[in-house]
């Protein structure tokens, strides 16, 4: 049988993390002759889930789960997906008469190995931004809070809240830095992948954007110029940054807007997060320069260790790596200015997730990281239970706040050992 998909469509992936400047690059190459980008499909995101569904299915997640498994497990499950997404990819050409589809979702970094697996040959456009400015954009746009306290330094105790105060949608933004910045920095070695600096592509837009149609085996010579044009087919959309619909030229106006916009305890947060290691790697040395006449310091890798493994933990249990969770999340990008969190929240996370490191440096961070992992099995525990307790029906919010309460009476007791030593 003929379905008209013989040869399968020309697929290009563009990677970044939110708030990088994906939209404004994937709108430029839109523009061009042969190439179609969507606002943001999540589509490689949906089919890697596939089998999983919400819990509140009628016919029973754990079911519907096994049995797909079981299913799947006899075929190639690999050949199966990538049948499905060369017929989806393929008509989304056809009815855009393009050659090329440059598919562009941000939390592609947790899919990265589930892409390669499905599509070995596509070519990757991969863009990095200074970190600092995503915090400020991440910041001055969803009202993420950044700001550490200076009275409290980070400790086991700050677990509990990462994990069972904050909502989704502020530790998932911050995620993105901790955990996925790491992840597409290692991509950048891969082959056919196309590294792109924000910086470069605001100050020359023209010559970054032939050169990523040459990459792409695109004509440069009869290439659109690389101004911002109507983006329209972004108003129907609900995803992709809403901002450039306000825009009506490339500037260079966001590259040191972060200066004026992160605090010194700000800057020391994202640092903390990221690591100075990473952010040199990246070529960002001269902005971490700027932060550290700002007072900043470089606190060692082992604290940012800590905070990768707090938020991996907090990851594989949120976003259902385990199988925790199977509802619905708020990870999903923002449309318009996103969401503003309240100022209850904001103070709760200033008073926890981005509390300072002050006592988590040297040798003692080796000690500290034992009682962590006890400390992780047991919210890994409360979690758990107070899942199971929403799928039976019960009181999750009283059980959860017992149990919390009984956790943090395990938290002072357990500070109270490491302040001693």
């Amino acid at each position: 049988m003929n379905d008209g998909f013989d040869r399968s469509p020309a697929v290009c992936f563009l990677l970044g993390l939110p708030r990088s400047g994906t939209t404004l690059l994937a709108h430029l190459l839109q523009h061009q002759p042969d190439i179609v980008a969507p606002p943001e499909p999540w589509f490689m995101l949906a089919l890697e889930a596939f089998g999983r569904v919400d819990q509140r299915h009628p016919a029973g997640s754990p079911l519907i789960e096994a049995a797909t498994s079981e299913f799947l497990g006899r075929i190639d499950r690999t050949l199966v997906c990538r049948a499905f997404a060369d017929n989806a990819y393929s008509q989304y050409l056809a009815a855009a008469g393009k050659r090329i589809i440059i598919d562009k979702t941000p939390r592609y970094w947790t899919a990265l190995e589930f892409l390669e697996a499905v599509y070995p040959e596509a070519p990757h456009i991969l863009l990095m931004r200074n970190p600092y400015a995503i915090a400020a954009s991440l910041k001055s746009t969803w009202g993420i809070p950044l700001r550490a306290e200076n009275s409290h330094p980070v400790s086991v105790s700050a677990l509990a809240d990462l994990m069972l105060r904050l909502p989704d949608v502020v530790i998932s933004s911050l995620a993105d830095l901790v955990l996925g910045l790491p992840r597409l920095a290692a991509h950048r070695t891969r082959p056919r992948t196309q590294l792109i600096k924000y910086e470069l592509l605001v100050a020359h837009p023209d010559q970054e954007i032939r050169r990523l149609l040459v990459a792409l085996g695109c004509d440069s010579a009869v290439a659109a110029s690389a101004g911002m044009k109507q983006a329209d087919y972004l108003r129907s959309s609900r995803f992709g940054d809403r901002k450039i619909l306000e825009r009506n030229a490339v500037d260079e106006s966001s590259v040191k807007a972060w200066q004026s916009q992160l605090s010194a305890e700000e800057m020391q947060t994202v640092t903390d997060l990221i690591g100075a290691e990473l952010l040199i790697e990246l070529g960002y040395e001269q902005e971490l320069l700027h932060a550290q006449q700002a007072g900043v310091v470089d606190r060692g890798g082992e604290v940012t260790e800590l905070y990768r493994r707090i938020f991996q933990t907090w990851w594989d249990l949120r976003i259902g790596k385990s199988g925790a969770l199977s509802g619905p999340s708020q990870i999903g990008e923002p449309v318009g200015t996103g969401p503003k969190i309240s100022k209850s929240v904001r103070s709760a996370s200033s008073s926890s997730i981005v509390r300072q490191t002050q006592n988590l440096s040297g040798t003692k961070v080796e000690e500290d990281l034992r009682p962590v992992d006890s400390m992780v099995a047991q919210l890994q525990h409360v979690l758990l239970a107070s899942e199971a307790d929403r799928a039976a029906g019960l009181d999750a919010i009283q059980n959860r706040d017992a149990a919390i309460q009984i956790l943090r009476g395990e938290i002072e007791r357990l500070e109270q050992a490491l302040n001693v030593s």
